[in-house]
């Protein structure tokens, strides 16, 4: 294919500031160019403004953010938390001796400044906290006179001899090893439950100063302890900590996009503008957040690293247009006005379709991923203003380097065999073969995603990284403790003091034998397996006792004997009750396989004296949102895909067009689940969001390069030809723009914090084959659907100025 020539020969019309009327182009194009000055001051002093402000956006957490807010598990949680205390947000501290066991003065001293300290931070539920030094763990004896008993931890504990023997005893017969004691007595625990908001302040956990000082316990290891912390509050915690970390990280995004970009123009004065303009926009984003009473969450906190990706990526397209207009000798405020004439539309649609990808995410009940939309959502409706209009109206001022207009013109000249055999992809022949290698990966990719799975795969906290303190200590205390952390609870709820009737007891005692047989559950515990053991102990520990009573006043004894050492197991009013299934793990088959058993147990005996309910504990708000995610994934993309498709027909007017532009898509989110299958990532509240935002933002290739593609086919060029034009204009920025958002978005692989490390691989690899995608796969559609007798001469073809409109296909090809 020889070079095409219209790039050469054909000047631009009105090249000169002179012979250019202002009063041209459409109503926007004169509002933004005919007030220049007023809009640039404008941006200057809403990014001061802006910026202040968003010096003062803070990330934070919450526990019931996390939460599904429609879901029935967590509806019937919130309807009963009141009764439900220490099955919601806790922290779990255990405390090791490094030089011996447990039954040491030493240790126990400093075991209870530990405690006293804990019991002392605020957000801490007092009642309901357990350690060796808290008086609600007691234990329980029968003696001839009946029962008695008293708190594990001696009154008037003094570390002498007698004291130490006295606690080993009360250890051993309040059954507490394996839960608040190692097996091995080398360890205990200090159960911690939180209160979400204070009551008087109604200001709900700052988790960072939460987290900070649980980790200032770790200046007792000078005392010959070791400090072990698990919980959503620690982990939350630790996940701020890191956003120092995370801004390194926009750091490098940014030199990378700079270098790239520089790469490409060869102009300082443009890859400064281009960048510097991005990153107002982020200023702006965060500015407005903090404005409307957003925050930052873990979560949300990637969000500026997206904007400014795309902003570049758009900020590309307007620098590499006027670029190659003033080097063909066009003025700058001429060049600036064309580009925004010819990009404005591609650019809207395109920053529309990204913000549907982020809007849609809104539909999920879960607060952090509507605060992931609405932050985005805010980031892009700013993009539509500093980097559609912004940048070419600062271009109109700055220019562009001598250099560097030189360099664009060059790069023009002939057609690079590259481009050539790109262009070779709108051949029939190679464009068959194209789409056939696309059928068979988007076949094989589908097969195998029917592999992915919803929730977490892994056991620990997989939004760390498995040798993290976190996921260490977690991996010791479930090694010593038999009663993991993980904590499915099943809701008892009846009429008040409907837990003393004999029938309530009974179906409770059923559903746990249930739950016990089950793979992946360790033990259960409730008011009625407890009162089985106690009813027993009442007559002499008779086996033949160990049951439910159906005497009323047995069961009430019993469960007053209860409530001294577990009052958490059910409230005053004797109306609820939890069933708490301690699990092995919370992977996702785990959670699924009891929540099948309890929902076939309720079905079968609800009744209204006695409804089973899910669910509570950590493990059951987190079965709650996967049920919430696996509904909302299809959902949501068939949101996105129709979305944008609405928008490609908006913009190109031609149904063919929309499905060269829409497949490339299709085919990226199948092969994406793939990956996911092969990586080990399931899809969960971190991940969901990456299908939505890597089909939103990889529309944009298409969008850019079809526009141009049917603009130059509408002027009478074969597919070929109109491809190569498209290429040479725009289509080196499409590469551009894939390189560099991949290479800005794979540094978060680096990064401590896993869910963040899988969204930056998994955006890198989408970004990526999109571009990959818009270059060729697009081209091999075109052959077969966007011959030139289907599309329609003559519209948009007054988007282009006549210095970019092409003659006829045979003078491109005599070129």
């Amino acid at each position: 294919m020889a070079p095409t020539n219209h790039h050469r020969d054909a000047m631009p019309i009105m090249a000169r500031l002179g012979d250019f009327d202002k009063r041209s182009g459409n109503l926007i194009e004169r509002l933004v160019f005919n007030n220049r000055v007023l809009l640039v001051t404008t941006c200057l002093v809403l990014t001061v403004v802006l910026g202040w402000f968003a010096t003062r956006l803070q990330v934070t957490a919450s526990f019931e953010d996390m939460m599904p807010q429609s879901q029935k598990f967590v509806q019937n949680y919130k309807a009963h938390a009141a009764s439900l205390g220490g099955l919601g947000n806790s922290v779990r501290i255990v405390v090791t001796n490094t030089r011996g066991d447990i039954y040491d003065p030493k240790y126990l001293e400093t075991l209870k400044q530990i405690n006293d300290k804990v019991y002392l931070i605020q957000g801490v539920d007092r009642s309901f906290m357990k350690s060796l030094w808290m008086p609600v763990v007691r234990w329980t004896d029968i003696v001839a006179e009946g029962y008695q008993g008293g708190p594990v931890m001696p009154d008037g504990f003094a570390g002498t001899p007698e004291n130490i023997n006295m606690l080993r005893r009360n250890v051993e017969r309040s059954g507490i090893v394996g839960s608040l004691v190692s097996t091995d007595h080398h360890s205990s625990m200090l159960f911690v439950p939180l209160v979400e908001k204070d009551a008087a302040t109604g200001k709900t956990i700052d988790y960072k100063a939460f987290r900070d000082q649980l980790e200032s316990l770790r200046s007792f290891e000078k005392d010959g302890v070791e400090i072990h912390i698990i919980g959503f509050a620690k982990l939350v915690g630790d996940l701020i900590h890191g956003v120092g970390e995370v801004l390194t990280y926009f750091l490098y995004a940014a030199i990378i996009a700079v270098l790239i970009i520089l790469a490409y123009t060869r102009c300082w004065r443009s890859t400064l503008l281009v960048t510097g303009c991005s990153l107002v926009a982020v200023l702006w984003q965060m500015g407005l957040m903090q404005l409307l009473g957003f925050t930052l969450d873990p979560y949300s906190i990637l969000v500026p690293f997206l904007i400014f990706a795309i902003g570049v990526s758009h900020g590309a397209q307007k620098m590499n247009g006027i670029m190659q207009d003033i080097g063909r000798g066009t003025h700058k405020y001429v060049a600036a006005r064309y580009t925004f004439r010819r990009l404005f539309l591609a650019g809207l649609t395109a920053l529309l379709a990204d913000a549907v990808g982020f809007a849609v995410l809104a539909m999920i009940d879960i607060p952090v991923i509507r605060g992931l939309a609405f932050a985005a959502s805010i980031g892009v409706a700013v993009l539509i203003f500093t980097n559609l209009i912004l940048i070419p109206v600062l271009l109109s001022f700055t220019g562009v380097s001598k250099g560097g207009a030189a360099y664009s013109i060059r790069s023009l000249q002939g057609v690079h065999p590259f481009v050539n055999w790109l262009s070779s992809f709108s051949e029939k022949r190679r464009a068959a073969g194209v789409i056939a290698v696309t059928v068979v990966l988007a076949a094989g990719g589908a097969v195998l995603s029917l592999q992915l799975k919803i929730g977490d795969l892994d056991p620990g906290a997989p939004e760390l990284r498995p040798n993290s303190v976190y996921n260490l200590d977690n991996a010791y205390i479930t090694k010593h403790y038999q009663l993991s952390s993980d904590q499915f609870a099943v809701i008892v709820s009846t009429p008040p003091d409907g837990l003393v009737n004999y029938e309530t007891m009974l179906e409770m005692d059923r559903l746990e034998q249930i739950l016990r047989d089950l793979p992946g559950v360790q033990t259960t515990t409730s008011v009625a397996s407890l009162a089985r053991r106690f009813t027993s102990a009442g007559f002499e520990g008779a086996p033949k006792w160990e049951t439910i009573n159906r005497d009323p006043f047995v069961v009430q004894d019993a469960m007053s004997i209860v409530n001294n050492s577990s009052p958490e197991l059910f409230n005053d009013g004797r109306s609820v009750a939890p069933i708490i299934v301690y699990l092995t793990d919370h992977k996702a088959t785990t959670l699924a396989r009891v929540v099948k058993t309890v929902e076939d147990f309720a079905h079968k005996h609800n009744t209204e004296e006695r409804k089973f309910l899910l669910a509570a504990g950590n493990s059951g708000i987190e079965a709650a949102t996967n049920i919430a995610v696996e509904q909302a994934n299809r959902t949501m993309l068939l949101y996105v895909y129709a979305s944008v498709v609405l928008l490609c027909f908006i913009t190109f007017r031609s149904w063919r067009a929309v499905i060269v532009a829409v497949v490339p898509l299709i085919v990226t989110s199948i092969l994406c689940e793939a990956l996911m299958v092969l990586l080990g990532i399931g899809i969960k509240v971190a991940t969901l969001p990456v299908a939505a935002l890597g089909v939103g933002i990889g529309v944009d290739y298409s969008l850019y390069l079809l526009t141009t593609h049917l603009v130059f086919q509408r002027q009478g060029a074969s597919v070929r030809d109109a491809y190569i034009n498209a290429l040479t204009s725009t289509g080196k920025v499409v590469a551009l723009i894939g390189v560099t958002l991949s290479a800005a978005v794979i540094t978060w692989a680096g990064s401590p914090i896993k869910f963040q490390a899988d969204m930056g691989i998994l955006l890198a690899f989408m970004f990526l084959l999109n571009m990959i995608g818009a270059l060729v796969l697009v081209p091999s559609l075109a052959a077969f659907l966007l011959p030139s007798k289907a599309v329609v001469i003559g519209a948009q073809e007054n988007t282009m100025p006549a210095s970019t409109k092409v003659k006829t296909s045979s003078a491109l090809r005599r070129a």
